[in-house]
């Protein structure tokens, strides 16, 4: 876009302080002294913000903010959009929509979780100030010369591996046996799904299906997406009605082998103790919108996560044990509205599987690469009255399979809001995140962190909030990459 991307006499000054030994200039500060009307009331008080938020040690780490620009932040999809909103000035603009959106939704969440003496204001009036703030400095920072520009490079979200860690761990030699156990446990998953269910299974097996079914006919889908697509990104975004729709069809039902209360799902709550507790008495799939590119579509992605009170010890050294566990069940789906592949994860960022269906193929893995797209199952399209079936192992909660049924269960689960988990009623008054200011639900964590450091990945084996689940020791790999699908499939999208 040109207004965007053309040099600046401000880009020019910034080049001649710089050479001139000039070498701590902050340049979206710089920017804004030339504006005779930057609200720096507003400055002052997302500094005051940011920090009674950090000294609350509340800060929401869901999506990054942006160096220089407090009313903004990123995730890895918005990331990704950065080409796309070069397209023209509506386009950029939309891009910012969504930065800000995420922005107020983090900070709205992060006011409601502070004590109620970290502010003068009261949790209304922060929200509302806040808002005004963040229009205010989004309208005189993009009137400055090259702030765009400014704002378009710092459009990045860093990868959750800690390269100090895989420096000090020797990576490049540790990693050899570490494939050999990825390997392992690839074999044992392929044996595990050829395994006769009905014969093997533990404890009873629990259908939990959705409490809300929906059934969209053909046409009807189509004109759904036609119409959430009408955006200068052209990002799918369902709204109200429709996303009520669209997750009630797609939802998928979990079954369960139950041995103990360890395999109850539910939704979480804060009681007394220091780790959220799962209520199974409260069957609750919590829900999620995302989106993926694919060769420059933008992708709609439905996420449904079960919680589990803990995966139980197996043993006096189980490394794997430890409180909470979980399963993440995602659709992709094409621009006409039908799935086009699924994959799961744990909430720790483990056992990251795909399932295909016939318009996804796997592409092959570049050499070296053994955490690259492990497909254990391949499944056919979806009929006018199928539903999938998740079904769970007990204790370890693998997923042992996924199929087709056309019955649903008495057994029945709510829907609820991912977004609730970033601020929880808590028994003593208040609210706070069930993932702290790194990410992680702190008391979740597993032994395997004691040896799977050298991989990079900091406290592996713990629940990560959404956004910092790395799902590769070998490598680097996000469940939230936007290229996920991109680099590892060839996706039929007509």
């Amino acid at each position: 876009m040109r207004a965007i991307c053309k040099p600046s006499g401000f880009a020019a000054l910034l080049l001649l302080c710089a050479l001139a030994g000039c070498v701590s200039v902050d340049p979206i500060r710089a920017a804004r002294v030339s504006l005779r009307d930057v609200p720096s009331e507003c400055l002052g008080w997302y500094q005051a913000l940011d920090a009674a938020v950090d000294r609350a040690g509340v800060r929401d780490a869901q999506a990054r903010q942006v160096a220089g620009f407090p009313y903004l932040r990123v995730d890895r999809f918005s990331a990704s959009l950065r080409d796309p909103a070069l397209a023209g000035r509506s386009a950029f603009d939309a891009l910012v929509d969504r930065m800000q959106a995420l922005d107020l939704e983090a900070r709205r969440l992060e006011i409601a979780n502070l004590p109620p003496d970290a502010l003068e204001r009261n949790v209304d009036a922060s929200v509302a100030r806040t808002v005004e703030c963040s229009w205010k400095l989004r309208t005189s920072d993009l009137d400055a010369p090259g702030v765009s520009d400014l704002l378009l490079e710092r459009l990045s979200v860093p990868d959750d591996y800690l390269t100090g860690y895989r420096i000090a761990g020797l990576y490049a030699l540790a990693r050899i046996p570490f494939a050999a156990g990825v390997r392992r446990q690839i074999e044992e998953t392929r044996a595990a799904f050829g395994r006769d269910l009905d014969k093997t299974a533990q404890g009873v097996v629990l259908r939990y299906s959705p409490a809300s079914r929906s059934r969209i006919p053909a046409g009807d889908l189509g004109a759904i997406f036609a119409r959430i697509a009408q955006n200068p990104l052209k990002v799918p975004q369902p709204e109200n009605e429709d996303l009520e729709k669209l997750f009630g069809v797609y939802a998928p039902s979990f079954e369960i082998e139950t041995a103990g209360d360890y395999d109850r799902p539910g939704a979480l709550r804060w009681r007394w103790g220091p780790i959220p507790e799962v209520d199974s008495t409260d069957p609750a799939v919590y829900r999620q919108v995302a989106h993926t590119r694919y060769r420059g579509v933008n992708l709609l992605q439905l996420v449904y996560t079960v919680w589990f009170p803990e995966r139980p010890a197996q043993g006096e050294n189980d490394l794997l044990a430890g409180a909470l566990d979980g399963v993440v069940f995602r659709v992709t789906l094409a621009p006409d509205g039908t799935p086009v592949l699924y994959d799961t994860m744990h909430p720790c960022g483990c056992y990251h599987m795909f399932f295909t269906t016939p318009r996804a193929s796997p592409l092959p893995a570049p050499e070296g690469e053994i955490e690259w797209a492990f497909v254990p199952q391949k499944l056919r399209a979806l009929g006018p009255r199928d539903r999938l079936v998740v079904r769970i192992a007990s204790r370890t909660h693998y997923v042992d399979r996924v199929y087709r049924d056309q019955d649903d269960s008495i057994v029945r689960y709510e829907f609820r809001a991912y977004d609730e988990l970033r601020s929880l009623p808590r028994m003593r008054g208040g609210s706070q995140s069930v993932f702290g200011p790194d990410g992680i639900i702190a008391g979740t964590e597993r032994g395997e962190r004691y040896l799977f450091w050298p991989m990079g990945i900091e406290n592996a084996g713990a629940m990560r909030q959404w956004g910092h689940h790395a799902t590769a020791f070998i490598g680097r790999r996000h469940f939230d990459d936007a290229d996920l699908l991109e680099r590892r499939f060839t996706l039929d999208l007509q």
